[in-house]
Parts: C-alpha cells; structure tokens; sequence
C-alpha cells in the first residue's frame, strides 16, 4: 500500500514565517514611506523623517538588490503619492508619467542600501546614498524635480540651521544620518555588541540634531544694517483650478482693486507707506506689454502707490505667418516704476514640467486629453536679480524655489531680499502652497536673507533670514495684503560660498560606498 508522505511540520512552519516575514517588510516599507510624508508641511512632523529611514533601512537590511528594489518601489509610492498628489490637478492622469519616474529615483538608493549597510560606519555611508539619490532627483527626470527632498520638511525642526553650512543637501545628510543612526542603535542593543559601536550608533542618531541646535544662535543673530517695508499684494481668483485662466481679466482686476486698497490704507495713515510692492506669478496673464488696456490699469494703480510694483506676467509668444510658434510664452516678472512704466524683467528659467511644458507630450496626450491646453513656455535666463526700488531682489518664481542653483545664482548675483512670486490657484485647496512655504524658510536659512511670498490665492507669507514666518495671510481663496519691515542683507553664508560643493561630496562618498559595498559581497560571495 502506497501513501502520500507528509511534510515535515518544521518546514511548513518555516514558510509560514517566511511568508510573515515578507509580509512585515511590505507593510514596513509603506509605513517609511509615510512617515516620511507627514514630515512635511503643513503637518510638519519633522521627526518622522529620521523614523522613516530608519524602518526603511530595517526592512532592507540583508535583502537582494532586486527585493530591496521592489520594497523601495513601496516606499517610493507612500512618500511620492500623497505629497504630490496636487499635481494632478493641472493635467489630470499624466501626473502618473512623473509619480512613477520619481518613485523610480527613490527606489535606486533604498535598492542599494543592502550593500552599504554591511560596511564599518554604515550609518554614514547610508546617509550619503541618500544624498546621491537627491542629487539626481534635482537634475532627472524632466530637468529635475526635487519637490520631496528630506530638508523641505525641516523647516521647524533643529536640523534646519544646518542650511546656513551647507544647504538644502546637508539638512537631508543630517535627517538620514540620525534615521540611519536609529537604526544602527536598534540593532546594536538588539545583537548586544560592543560598546564602540553603540557609541558610533548614538553619535550618528545625535550629531545631526545638536549640530542644527548649535548653529542655531548663529543663524537667529539679527546684525545691525538697513530695512525696507515690503508690501505683498494677494489678489485671489474667481474660482480654484485650472480654469482661472479663463477669467484672466479679473484676476488682473482682483489685484488692481487690492494695491488701490492698500494706497487708500496708506493715505488715511493705517499702514505705513511700502518702498515697494510685490504682486504674484500670473497676476497679469494678459501679456500687459502688448495689451494696452492692461497696461494702463497696472501704470494706473502703480502711480496711486507711488512706489515700483513687481507684476507677474504671462508675455505673449510669437508665432510665424504659418503659424509655426518662433517663441513660446514667457512667465515674466516686471519691475513697474511709476510714471514710466515697465523696467527690469526675469523671466522664469525652471519652468514646471506637465505645467509650463509637456514632456513627453504624444505617451502624455495618451493618458490625459488635457495636455492640449498648455502651450509650452519659453525658458529664461539670467541670475534674476532685479533693481526693485531700495531693494536688489532675487526673483526665485514658484517652482523654482525648489531648485539649488536659482536660489544660490540669486544671491550670488547681488540680491539681498528674495521673493517667490507664486500661483498656487490652479492646485486648488491642496497642500502645495504650505509646503512650497516650507521650501521657502529653508531658503532663507540657507542664504540669510527675508523672503516675501506673494501668492495669487494664498497662502502668502513673509519670512525672516532665519526661517521663522513673520506674517501670513488666512484661508486660501480669499483676498489679503502684508505690509511689513524686512532687512536687506549682504551677508554671505558658507552654504552660498561653498554652492554645490557639499552635495558633490556627499553624493561622491555614496557611489563610493555602493562601489565598496559591491567589491564585500563579491568577495563574501566567493569565500
């Protein structure tokens, strides 16, 4: 008689624990990916970000490159998702094109991860890889988007001075090395190891924090030197989406009506008098150079304020008698001076990709008819330093915020106060405008200057050079006015001398480490 023979109880057993197992680290991925997300404003959680690391370098550790490529995958979506989700409110389905090629980029570094982990001071070397998965988000995809850098959900938090040093890269070291740190000091007191390597785990968990906490007194130190009042002006928009644009008079008109309110204030003595007056991106988005009668309006209320109003301006384009476009439209910011009208331009050099251009445009065309709508802008160039009144000022136009270079190349070029002249109405009542904000108190630590946000819909905001909000408008969608003393600054911090310098080293140490890590496993492989 033939029977069937049983598996052993052990081995099934064994499965089970494995299938667990598995189980915990997708679910532990996905919870990174969250608990990075919530770092970021406006529920600005700034000490998820370091947990964060810490379970993703957890649910990694001692995986394939391929299985920690797919677990990073996990952590990619939970992180992208959520905190871009507002980008689907301009072109629809395409967003996925960039969600999908962002996640990609997240998922590289979480994939090689496994193979510096095995190295002596993993901690550092995990930290760095992390930079070099940023470094290649602010140049790629479509440009770059750097949106969910690590620092852009510090702006709170005791990292955050670290900016002054080293920039927007150091503050991301600083947060994955204490997330790294964490994880190191678990698994340390968990395997019961020496207690060298506790101290190197709760050096790398602390360095980062006391480090921020200890250039903080720097950073907050007010210096003695000229201040101006700065006004910005927050028009609002008929109504919140991409269909403002179809109403572009009365935003116009909106802003018009709010810089008249503001010269009425002025005259009756219930605001002090501003040197100079800031209006967001689109405010104008009929071209006002070509368009008389908006250009009348904007010389008519800049002369009632008396003082030069810095327009934010759609120019037309130019096409050839055939139709084929010879230039596209340009986002422009336009300094206008009373009496004589328009001056100084910048004209935004980081345009917005699926926003201000189509990448992509016939595999974008497939997923969202909507893509039709936008005419692809014309890129600027130049520093975007503008002679605005007392004022030299960096225009640093909404996206662009995001982008290293245009903030540094701003001040570098002579800017002492910043303005991120934004439109954040076409992304309706989502949390890009509070994280953009956040972006922006980085960017004033970073470079020690005042930063004036000027939004069409809000949330407009002014920022101190160490990063604190000195005033905000309200609920977004409703009209508003800042009037406020700023310093202008001259100052130079070692993060704008040193620019790229600090990024470039960090990433350099992360390829070097996944090279080492490489050279381990081979050499582990063939023992």
């Amino acid at each position: 008689m033939l029977t069937t023979p049983r598996r052993s109880p052990s081995v099934g057993g064994e499965r089970r624990v494995r299938s667990r197992g598995a189980w915990v680290r997708v679910a532990g991925a996905v919870v990174a990916g969250l608990l990075l997300y919530v770092a970021f404003p406006p529920l600005g959680a700034w000490w998820a970000a370091p947990l964060g690391i810490a379970l993703v370098l957890a649910v990694v550790e001692g995986r394939r490159v391929r299985t920690a490529f797919g677990l990073g995958l996990l952590t990619g979506v939970a992180y992208q998702w959520p905190l871009l989700h507002w980008t689907g409110e301009y072109v629809g389905g395409v967003w996925l094109l960039l969600l999908v090629a962002l996640t990609v980029v997240v998922a590289v570094p979480v994939a090689l991860a496994p193979l510096v982990l095995r190295l002596p001071g993993a901690p550092l070397w995990a930290a760095a890889l992390w930079v070099a998965g940023e470094a290649v988000i602010e140049r790629w995809p479509f440009a770059g988007f750097p949106w969910a850098k690590l620092a852009f959900g510090q702006p709170g938090g005791p990292f955050a001075p670290l900016a002054s040093l080293g920039g927007a890269p150091l503050v991301s070291f600083a947060v994955a090395l204490s997330g790294a740190g964490l994880w190191a000091l678990v698994r340390t007191l968990r395997s019961r190891r020496r207690a060298a390597t506790l101290a190197g785990a709760l050096v790398a968990l602390l360095l980062g924090p006391i480090a921020g906490l200890a250039t903080w007194p720097s950073v907050a130190a007010d210096p003695p030197g000229p201040t101006i009042t700065v006004a910005a002006v927050q028009g609002n928009v008929p109504r919140a989406g991409l269909d403002f644009n179809t109403q572009r008079r009365a935003v116009l008109d909106n802003h018009v009506a709010q810089t008249r309110r503001l010269a009425d204030d002025v005259r009756a003595g219930r605001t002090p008098r501003p040197d100079l007056v800031i209006w967001p991106e689109n405010s104008s988005d009929i071209d006002p150079i070509r368009n008389a009668d908006a250009g009348a309006e904007i010389q008519a209320v800049t002369d009632e304020v008396g003082v030069p109003v810095v327009v934010g301006a759609v120019l037309s384009g130019t096409r050839d008698p055939d139709g084929t476009i010879v230039q596209g439209p340009r986002n422009t910011a336009i300094v206008w001076m009373p009496g004589t009208g328009p001056a100084a331009t910048y004209t935004k050099r980081h345009i917005l990709p699926f926003g201000e251009y189509i990448p992509l445009r016939p595999v974008a065309r497939a997923v969202s008819s909507l893509v039709d709508r936008v005419t692809d802008f014309e890129p600027g160039t130049g520093s975007g330093v503008l002679t605005a009144g007392p004022a030299r000022l960096g225009v640093v136009t909404c996206y662009e915020v995001v982008f290293d270079d245009a903030v540094r190349d701003a001040v570098r070029g002579g800017a002492d106060l910043l303005t991120v002249p934004t439109n954040n109405a076409t992304f309706g009542y989502s949390d890009m405008t509070y994280q953009q904000q956040g972006m922006s108190r980085i960017r004033a630590i970073e470079h020690d200057r005042a930063v004036v946000i000027a939004a069409t819909s809000g949330q407009s905001a002014i920022v101190a050079p160490d990063g604190t909000l000195v005033a905000r408008t309200g609920p977004l969608f409703t009209p508003g006015l800042l009037v406020e003393r700023v310093p202008l600054r001259t100052t130079t911090t070692l993060a704008t001398r040193l620019g790229p310098g600090p990024e470039w080293v960090l990433a350099g140490l992360g390829a070097a480490a996944v090279i080492a890590g490489v050279v381990v496993a081979r050499r582990g492989s063939r023992a």
